[in-house]
């Protein structure tokens, strides 16, 4: 919480603060846009404070603390549209774009910012394991929307893996943390929870990353965040292909989206994913709406991350 609050103005640290003790285990999002009231986003409710309204000295005061007075040093994040902190709280930039050959050279007159909580969920992932292990990890793909909760999930996959579970043991992981959301390392040091065994490369682009740990690290399980691209693609099967356990997450509104996704055909024409795990956006973040295997057959539902429920037929709900 400190991580966030500092960076805020101190004319409204103190209401933040109020909000944020009061709520912080359900705060999402922390919306400000100049001439604005800011925008709390909580699990169940938004908050608007029209009292506390940001100016465009707010904005530039803030991305100032973020940067360390440097901005040009984050280049390459402006042109991503985001910036991480510490904690992996990421925060999304948005104003006018500037553009060269086609391509997005550099993001200027930022007007709105968009502060997304990053928080643990120490055995969120319980439930699911047991799909994922059968006799040994299965190459794994977790989809769903913004805010569905992909990252803070495969963040406790990698702990748990890592760390060993009931009678499973613990295995070497190698995690791509290319935008340094799931480990929140500082100066290279995990300040999250990702196991005993996990080896990070942080800020690295999940590309180079993959094959550069399978190189050098020598993981059992290789995990990665947020693959979209026909680059990205490659990389997961050439890791694949080498013998690495893959788990990665994908953003997809629906089953839909990303089975007609054009970047995704070689990966599902190859059945390279044995499990896909579908979270839903429309409820609690962190849901999980069906586990299916690489026939896109449900496997089992489970409508709580942390509550396994009774199975029920998904094909006509797909399909």
């Amino acid at each position: 919480m400190e991580e966030i609050l500092r960076i805020f103005p101190l004319k409204i640290r103190s209401t933040l603060q109020q909000y944020m003790n009061h709520k912080w285990t359900s705060l999402q999002e922390i919306r400000c846009r100049v001439d604005q009231g800011i925008e709390l986003v909580f699990d169940q409710e938004v908050v608007q404070l029209d009292d506390m309204i940001l100016k465009r000295e707010d904005i530039t005061s803030i991305l100032n603390k973020i940067s360390a007075y440097s901005l040009y040093r984050m280049e390459d994040e402006l042109r991503e549209g985001y910036i991480t902190i510490n904690g992996g709280h990421r925060i999304g930039l948005a104003g006018e774009v500037s553009v060269e050959n086609q391509t997005v050279h550099a993001l200027q007159y930022i007007t709105f910012l968009n502060v997304r909580i990053a928080k643990e969920h120490i055995d969120s992932a319980q439930s699911i394991l047991p799909y994922m292990y059968e006799q040994n990890y299965k190459h794994t793909l977790i989809i769903g929307a913004p805010k569905s909760g992909k990252t803070s999930l495969i963040r406790d996959i990698t702990r748990l893996i890592s760390n060993g579970w009931k009678h499973v043991p613990s295995k070497k992981v190698g995690l791509v943390d290319e935008r340094s959301e799931i480990a929140a390392s500082h100066k290279g040091m995990p300040t999250l929870d990702v196991g005993k065994r996990t080896d990070v490369l942080d800020r690295c682009p999940k590309v180079d990353g993959m094959m550069m740990l399978i190189r050098s690290m020598s993981p059992e399980v290789l995990i990665v965040d947020e693959i979209g691209s026909e680059a990205d693609v490659h990389a997961v099967l050439e890791a694949i292909h080498a013998g690495v356990c893959v788990i990665c997450t994908a953003h997809a509104n629906s089953i839909n989206d990303i089975k007609n996704r054009p970047s995704f055909h070689p990966l599902f024409h190859s059945h390279a994913f044995q499990r896909i795990v579908y979270l839903e956006a429309e409820t609690q973040p962190g849901t999980v709406g069906v586990v299916m295997d690489s026939n896109w057959k449900p496997m089992k539902q489970s409508r709580d991350i942390g509550v396994e429920q009774s199975e029920m037929d998904w094909r006509n709900v797909f399909y």
